[in-house]
């Protein structure tokens, strides 16, 4: 099975919130010396998403979501 990119269309708006809220509360994305809060980088990761810098991806082996830069889809062999 590859790799599947999943459009924010087809999240619900509930499901995003807590995808984008559980990634920016992974270890290693700090956002410097200066505290953000969760609502903020949310914030931003959405509209990320929304321009296309960002995009969703799950594995249907692992059945879990992430979230990559644009260009780190040919790695994993998203389309």
């Amino acid at each position: 099975m590859s790799i599947i990119n999943v459009p924010i269309s087809d999240i619900s708006a509930e499901a995003l919130t807590g995808l984008l809220e559980e990634y920016v509360s992974r270890d290693g994305t700090d956002y410097g010396e200066v505290e953000v809060p969760i609502d903020e980088k949310t914030k931003v990761l959405r509209k990320q998403l929304e321009i296309g810098e960002l995009s969703i991806l799950f594995d249907p082996e692992t059945q879990e979501l992430d979230i990559v830069m644009r260009e780190q889809m040919e790695n994993f062999g998203a389309g």
